[in-house]
């Protein structure tokens, strides 16, 4: 009987220009591997990274802090709003360029506590006078401000205080108008929008103005 006998066949060796080129390519993937996590780990990128996340965290913070206090806004308990005495009225300047100036002081008696909240920075409060006249529908000067801050007292109590600012005509239309004294304040929260509070008509003062300069 004829036996089969098996032979050995060495295995077939790529050409070497192949060896070649694959080892060229496991090179390059790993240079680039290597390029790629020197440029995710640098410092710039890292910074960069971390500096925007904390952007990201303080928008989002911001946004809820503002939406935490809407449909809040308590109004200031405004006792007292009455003009004193009208220390003076003239008429500076001459001619066109002339304008009428008036002097006075007020009593004022208010509570800006349920106005606060913890998202509250700080209250412009200022006091303006408001009168008509024949050029402007409407005038409004304001004679006195204050900025009311965290740590200061949200009550104020007023008597007898001179204006800051005089109340101060365009032309020559102060002599016999009516005016009224208003109160208003600004809230300026840590974040979120500005509005405007306004005293109530039934707290304000009217009073009419002489008819002749420094009376």
């Amino acid at each position: 009987r004829g036996r089969t006998r098996a032979v050995a066949v060495p295995p077939l060796s790529p050409p070497r220009a192949v060896l070649e080129e694959v080892r060229s390519a496991d090179t390059s993937l790993a240079r680039r591997g290597r390029d790629a996590a020197r440029t995710m780990h640098s410092l710039w990128t890292r910074a960069n990274a971390v500096v925007f996340f904390a952007l990201s965290v303080l928008l989002g913070l911001a946004i809820a802090c503002s939406l935490s206090t809407v449909g809040f806004q308590g109004e200031a308990v405004i006792s007292k709003l009455e003009l004193n005495s009208l220390r003076s009225l003239r008429h500076t300047g001459s001619g066109k360029a002339g304008v009428d100036r008036a002097v006075l002081s007020f009593d004022l008696e208010a509570d800006f506590a349920p106005v606060w909240h913890w998202n509250l920075w700080q209250l412009f409060v200022m006091v303006v006078a408001e009168y008509d006249t024949p050029t402007n529908v409407l005038s409004q000067v304001v004679i006195w401000d204050r900025i009311i801050a965290i740590p200061d007292s949200k009550q104020l109590s007023l008597k007898n205080m001179l204006v800051k600012y005089p109340l101060q005509d365009q032309g020559a239309g102060l002599r016999g108008r009516d005016v009224r004294l208003r109160l208003l304040y600004d809230h300026m929260p840590i974040t979120g929008r500005l509005y405007m509070g306004v005293s109530d008509l039934g707290v304000q003062s009217n009073f009419t103005m002489p008819e002749s300069y420094d009376f």
